[in-house]
């Protein structure tokens, strides 16, 4: 990015769009490449968002990329205006695939603050010799010189993303903008003017054709002013008021038209019949994007929102619980409180709402990479998608991306056989992955199933074996404790590492990562029938549903997500093992108990199991006991970080935060699954 453009705002815009541009165009090359070709209405997609891409970054000064897309614009324009025979369409795909990666790549850097210096040549080189090519077979010629016809169009348009409303819009306007004297950079300055208004318009003509970054078009626009041509269901009086507000302006002229001045000439009417076109076959739910009904939201002003509604839920507590008011009979209180507790409740459940975004997109990315990794491995894989519309929360989609690419690339490169193995197995030559969402109570349960070679237990003890990594007796270990040592770090069932797996690393991240969100992970296969690895992972972590316990003078909280039951346990319910570890004998099953008071150094504490309380709690189908004084209740609880001077001083094992109770207290929130590891290593010793 050029060092005199500051305007970051504008920057943000443009990452985020670009972004969500280079999404869709991935999924239509996917489908186009499924489909081994390329329909009417896609080929109209794909020339729109590389139209697109290439306006919004010569204004943004990126130039490689500008210069790709252009090119690859020029590829699909011939595309559709000569519809040529015998199109090597998976050519074609590949090399936007390419550019997509390209794209992608320096995308990142501009995130990162880095300029946008990769060269593209390569790329486009490819890309006009692929045009070439099919210029010469279809009857042009075959010279690179001559492969840039769009250039000698007169007329370049800024299409609209809701172009199937483009024949619905009520009116017609011609604007004309002059800027004031010395403001400099006219020409970003225009293209800020179809920015503003793109959602209320439909389809764009403007006049200079061409915003790039050139002294013709800054001299034209400062001498003729900027003339601008589109379609819009708003009034005159609201145009001229969006148009007003712009910056830097000298002068407005703004006309309606008629209705025989619509038409803007031969090129407008090609247009408008692809629109009509693209009218007839409805796009994709997951290609649709937010329509005028919707606005974008900075991610930051949703997390402080959050906030506050959780800052708003403990001062309900804190007004409902407060010690002052034992004993006191309050009708008029106790009503007025419990209206408060609707309303809070309510304004909680439409922020969290606002922040659940569809879990879609994280699959589709999936898609990517299973087709990349079908080719480098000569496998024929199959990625199904159900339930991709399930919704959690924004913070939990960036935590479960990386887990869901893992267990992808697992899937396909140690599940999925080679087509001749699986011919061979009687199997379909071609593999299937599928990747499941769907809702379970206040969870979500993503689930990566493949019907691949499935896993073999004596495989995995010896290779745990090999690699110094069995702790246990093989011969005392159930199934689910063999399938869990595919978790440990380092562990790989593979001889040799490549390029997507055999270090050991991959599982781990996906056992970090979802415990990270209060998740659990469980895997299932049997030899020859494939794997099954469900993930189970909270709608949210900015507010939970907690126990809270108390032990001495200090209280602990639950989720009570992990709970199973609680119980005050008789004397005969208390049995010791064989180690010397306390256990609780209930209905035939014999769990170990955590004393809250000992490992947590809690003075104070019941010690006698008779007049305290037990919680059996469940991780990783699991189960242990939690053995505290008294259980205070069940209440939602705003889960909040450690203080940071704790965490520097002193890792803390088994708590995932700490929140405020309705008394003022505070209460820590245990971490299930790191409880669960240290009674693991309890056990191993």
């Amino acid at each position: 990015m050029q060092e005199r453009f500051t305007n970051e705002p504008m920057l943000d815009v443009y990452i985020y769009e670009t972004s969500q541009f280079l999404g869709q165009l991935e999924q239509i090359i996917l489908e186009c490449e499924k489909e081994r070709g390329f329909s009417f209405s896609s080929i109209n997609e794909i020339f729109r968002i590389m139209h697109t891409i290439k306006g919004s970054s010569a204004m943004m000064m990126f130039q490689n990329i500008s210069v790709l897309a252009h090119t690859a614009e020029d590829l699909f324009y011939f595309l559709r205006e000569e519809k040529p025979l015998n199109t090597d369409s998976s050519l074609i795909c590949d090399s936007i695939f390419q550019s997509i990666d390209f794209i992608k790549v320096e995308i990142e850097k501009i995130k990162n603050g880095d300029g946008a210096d990769g060269n593209s040549n390569e790329i486009v080189e490819t890309i006009k010799s692929i045009l070439s090519e099919l210029k010469a077979a279809n009857g042009g010629q075959k010279t690179l010189q001559e492969t840039t016809p769009r250039e000698e169009q007169p007329k370049k348009y800024y299409i609209s993303q809701d172009r199937t409303n483009t024949l619905m819009y009520q009116y017609a306007y011609k604007a004309v903008i002059f800027f004031e004297d010395d403001c400099e950079l006219e020409n970003i300055r225009a293209f800020t003017v179809l920015h503003e208004l793109k959602e209320a318009a439909g389809e764009i003509y403007h006049e200079p054709d061409n915003l790039e970054d050139s002294k013709e078009c800054i001299d034209k626009i400062q001498k003729d002013g900027f003339q601008v041509f589109f379609q819009s269901n708003e009034s005159y009086e609201q145009i001229k008021e969006l148009l007003e507000s712009t910056l830097f302006l000298k002068k407005l002229e703004l006309t309606e038209l008629e209705e025989k001045e619509i038409s803007y000439g031969k090129e407008l009417a090609k247009i408008t019949e692809a629109v009509s076109e693209a009218a007839k076959t409805p796009l994709k739910e997951s290609r649709m994007t937010a329509g005028p009904g919707m606005i974008s939201v900075n991610v930051t002003k949703l997390d402080k929102l959050m906030d506050l509604v959780g800052e708003m839920v403990i001062a309900e507590a804190m007004v409902t619980q407060n010690t002052d008011l034992r004993g006191l009979e309050l009708g008029n209180f106790q009503k007025a409180a419990r209206q408060l507790k609707k309303i809070t409740d309510e304004l909680q459940d439409t922020v969290m709402s606002i922040r659940m975004v569809p879990l879609g997109p994280v699959f589709l990315k999936m898609q990517r990479i299973v087709r990349d990794m079908s080719r480098q491995l000569n496998k024929k894989i199959t990625l199904r998608i159900i339930g991709e519309d399930t919704e959690v929360d924004k913070n939990i989609i960036e935590h479960i991306s990386d887990p869901l690419m893992h267990l992808v690339r697992n899937a396909a490169d140690h599940g999925i056989e080679d087509p001749e193995e699986r011919i061979l197995k009687s199997k379909d030559s071609t593999g299937v992955i599928t990747l499941e969402a769907k809702n379970a109570g206040g969870n979500v349960h993503i689930i990566i199933k493949d019907d691949g070679k499935g896993l073999s237990t004596e495989d995995i003890l010896k290779k745990a074996q090999n690699q110094n990594l069995l702790f246990k007796n093989p011969a005392d270990m159930e199934e689910k404790e063999i399938f869990n040592l595919l978790f440990l770090p380092g562990f790989s069932t593979k001889d040799s590492i490549s390029e997507y797996s055999g270090r050991g690393v991959g599982m781990d991240v996906v056992m970090q990562n979802i415990r990270g969100v209060g998740g659990t992970v469980s895997i299932d296969g049997k030899p020859g029938a494939g794997t099954t690895i469900t993930l189970s992972i909270p709608l949210t972590l900015a507010i939970i549903d907690g126990m809270n316990l108390r032990v001495g003078n200090s209280y602990y909280t639950i989720p009570t997500i992990s709970i199973i039951e609680s119980l005050r346990p008789q004397s005969k319910d208390i049995v010791i093992d064989p180690e010397g570890r306390e256990m609780l004998l209930i209905r035939g099953q014999c769990y170990p108990i955590l004393r809250l008071h000992n490992y947590y150094s809690v003075e104070n504490g019941i010690t006698e199991f008779t007049k305290g309380i037990i919680v059996i709690v469940k991780q990783d189908n699991r189960n242990f006991c939690i053995f505290a004084d008294a259980l205070m209740g069940q209440q939602q609880v705003v889960v909040k970080s450690l203080p940071a001077y704790i965490q520097k001083i002193k890792k803390v094992k088994g708590l995932a935060g700490c929140t405020l109770l309705g008394d003022g207290s505070i209460s820590l929130i245990l971490d299930i699954a790191g409880l669960a590891e240290y009674e693991e290593s309890i056990k191993l010793r």
